[in-house]
């Protein structure tokens, strides 16, 4: 028999309505959470909270717009009363403006920063406070092997998912003594919806540059966020766990 391990916790999960977030709702919801998904886009979040609600679970939608903080304490403060506490945020939200540095506009740049690292800061600063004055918390933030080694015209997403790395290992050392745990994980080349509108051609050569020869999954990098969430957990705090089928050997 599984163990709902994550049975009556609370989980945040931004940029929860698509692709890695909504993965990672799904497996949160069946290990028995309370699942939140804060996300922009109201027709998809109200669609996925009806869903789950149908198939018994727990759930609500926020739309919240991760760069504006305070919409972001707001949400936080709409999750207590509605829940009563907040044990797990998996910061997840992001968009990708790809240019090379010679063609960025500031548009581009500042888009990415504001979301997908600001946000995270957002996020992460809102929930916190819930979780010191609780005595626990899981802090789970995506990054990207694009923030440990860098990638091709991708100059703004690359810096904000190292900077996510680099917060993560501070709130480690900042809030690990006070019961909250934080964490990163960077995914490769994972098969999400933005990637069936690419030719098969460029699809076999993303799978050719991995050693075990394919994309990884959604479900993958949601098992990892579940276990990093969980008891079994406890004691990994500050960690970086790529999840990329080996292609940064």
């Amino acid at each position: 028999m599984i163990m709902n391990t994550l049975e009556g916790k609370v989980a945040i999960v931004t940029g929860g309505s698509s692709g890695l977030g909504k993965a990672t709702l799904e497996k949160f919801a069946k290990l028995g959470a309370i699942v939140v998904n804060w996300d922009v886009n109201q027709e998809r979040g109200l669609a996925l909270e009806a869903d789950f609600i149908k198939n018994g679970h727990t759930a609500a939608f926020f739309q919240v717009d991760t760069s504006n903080a305070d919409a972001v304490r707001d949400a936080a403060f709409q999750v207590i009363a509605k829940f009563g506490k907040i044990d797990i945020l998996v910061n997840n939200a992001g968009i990708t403006r790809d240019a090379t540095l010679l063609k960025m506009t500031d548009d581009q740049w500042q888009q990415v920063i504001n979301i997908n690292l600001t946000g995270v800061y957002n996020c992460t600063r809102a929930v916190a406070p819930y979780m010191v004055e609780k005595g626990f918390g899981r802090i789970i933030s995506i990054s990207s092997v694009v923030g440990l080694y860098g990638n091709f015209g991708q100059t703004n997403y690359a810096a904000a998912k190292a900077g996510v790395i680099g917060m993560t290992q501070t709130w480690a050392k900042e809030l690990g003594r006070k019961g909250v745990t934080a964490n990163a994980v960077a995914p490769g080349f994972i098969h999400t919806e933005i990637l069936d509108a690419m030719p098969a051609e460029v699809l076999d050569k993303m799978k050719a540059k991995v050693p075990v020869q394919r994309l990884g999954k959604p479900e993958e990098i949601a098992a990892v966020n579940a276990f990093l969430a969980s008891d079994d957990a406890a004691y990994i705090n500050g960690a970086v766990i790529s999840v990329d089928g080996g292609i940064t050997l």
